[in-house]
């Protein structure tokens, strides 16, 4: 090799070594906290107080899986569901109403659309807990606080999810496709239903994805909204737990392993759905 070949080659070398070295203290920097979690849960308050995670000595997964359901009467139990509940129906609902909100705005003519559109990309921008107070206000008046509805109706409209609805639909459903269902005698909802969803397949697999993890990571409402723990979900439950845990200390494991349980659902999600969201269902439909 050459001397001008070799010094062409080692910048190239130094920054991909430079890439490397950024990915990898990265993928450190998001598996070393789950890594700790994990460790953790498995350990009772003994080894858990004295930072001793990994000797093989005070292993009590199976007893802290165990206080974790009975403490309280199982209401950590009741908050799983309750999350559940929360996050999968209403991802779901979310998902459903926001692609269709962006089909229409992609396919439809109607007065005052960009202007409207502009209204939703701008809602985008409003963090969520700014809206948090008007939500409490409308909800006391019609006299739904501290029920599951105060909770649940609000995070089934997604400003982004629409976003994303209408730049899958661009993406994804061609207008010959809808104009020739039209010729075939297609109504328009018909059409939507049994042509278009299918396309949007994985557009609505990736809001449905984007709702979960914000609808079971949400916080901030549901402390606004719910007084009664028997509605609390799983991320309220536990820091009223951890709130308690300065002065009754058993409930330190019961925290940690709650924690560990909590991550689950939102792995299996991207684990059992991943592969609808990173396909193309329609590709080649149109020649």
């Amino acid at each position: 090799m050459s001397a001008t070949g070799a010094t062409a080659l080692r910048p190239r070398l130094l920054g991909r070594a430079t890439v490397n070295a950024v990915v990898a203290i990265s993928v450190l920097y998001t598996l070393l906290p789950v890594l700790w979690l994990v460790l953790a849960a498995a350990k009772n308050r003994d080894a858990l107080f004295g930072s001793d995670l990994l000797s093989r000595s005070g292993f009590s997964f199976a007893q802290n899986l165990t206080d974790l359901f009975a403490m309280d009467g199982g209401l950590y139990g009741r908050w799983y569901v309750n999350s559940l509940l929360y996050a999968v129906l209403g991802a779901a609902v979310g998902a459903l109403v926001s692609v269709a909100c962006g089909y229409a705005f992609d396919k439809y003519r109607f007065r005052h659309k960009e202007k409207l559109f502009g209204l939703v990309l701008a809602a985008v921008m409003v963090p969520q807990t700014v809206l948090a107070l008007p939500l409490y206000l409308m909800a006391s008046e019609a006299g739904l606080v501290n029920t599951f509805w105060a909770v649940f109706v609000p995070v089934l409209f997604n400003p982004f999810g629409v976003y994303l609805g209408r730049i899958f639909s661009q993406g994804y459903v061609p207008d010959e496709v809808l104009e020739a269902a039209r010729i075939d005698g297609a109504g328009e909802l018909t059409m939507y239903a049994r042509v278009a969803l299918r396309m949007l397949g994985p557009g609505l697999v990736t809001v449905f994805l984007f709702q979960l993890t914000a609808i079971w990571n949400n916080f901030f409402l549901p402390m606004v909204m719910l007084s009664d723990q028997d509605l609390y979900p799983v991320s309220l439950g536990l820091y009223a737990w951890n709130s308690s845990a300065s002065v009754s200390p058993e409930y330190y494991p019961v925290v940690i392993m709650g924690s560990l349980l909590a991550v689950v659902p939102l792995i299996l999600a991207f684990v059992l759905l991943q592969r609808f969201w990173r396909s193309g269902l329609t590709a080649g439909a149109v020649k």
